[in-house]
């Protein structure tokens, strides 16, 4: 994989982004996690989660993070990215850490090291094999003569293990929770030409 920076973004600017990362033609399907300490002011299992006496908050159990939507995703960080419920979100997020004396892990040097991973999403883009010719015509073409997109598919159907095409957001703890993703980045894989296609189209879907 590599890390592709995005333009210098603030809160509303990322969520339309992330927004648009969801919405195209070129997505396949999705996985996004969300810690319930991040989504407990907006959905009920996350406020049960936390409730619950037999679950540790600083602990790695699976209890604590519930696979979500796009629209769910984007809930939880508009909460806590926006103008109007930042301030108080992030307090509240502040005061659960040091409620349950959650250690904070800054994943600084190591996205794995990140504690507690509050929000880990990803999107998986279609294989170039199930582009459709009139539907995904952009994508085919941004490889210029044919026989470039055509040797980009045999290699993705020839590689072993095959190649997926994946559009990951970096891993957001507290600290990217409370302050943002600065610089605005994703994580790619895949083939180079078919990616920047769809990331340009995703920044302009975004206005930014």
């Amino acid at each position: 994989m590599w890390l592709r920076d995005l333009p210098a973004l603030e809160g509303d600017g990322a969520l339309r982004v992330v927004r648009a990362l969801g919405k195209h033609r070129y997505v396949a399907g999705r996985v996004h996690m969300v810690h319930a300490l991040a989504a407990h002011d907006l959905f009920d299992w996350a406020r049960e989660v936390i409730a619950d006496d037999e679950i540790d908050k600083a602990s790695r159990d699976e209890r604590l993070v519930r696979r979500v939507s796009d629209e769910e995703l984007c809930a939880v960080l508009a909460h806590h990215w926006s103008e109007d419920t930042g301030a108080a979100a992030c307090d509240g997020l502040l005061e659960r850490l040091e409620t349950f004396g959650v250690e904070v892990v800054s994943g600084d040097d190591d996205e794995e090291d990140t504690f507690p991973l509050l929000v880990d999403a990803g999107w998986e883009l279609l294989p170039l094999a199930e582009l459709d010719p009139e539907r995904h015509r952009g994508a085919i073409e941004a490889f210029g003569d044919r026989i470039h997109y055509d040797v980009a598919r045999f290699e993705e159907q020839e590689h072993l293990p095959p190649t997926v095409h994946l559009q990951e957001l970096p891993a957001i703890g507290a600290s990217e929770l409370i302050r943002g993703l600065d610089p605005f980045s994703l994580w790619l894989s895949g083939d180079e030409t078919y990616q920047d296609y769809v990331i340009r189209g995703v920044l302009r879907a975004a206005k930014v």
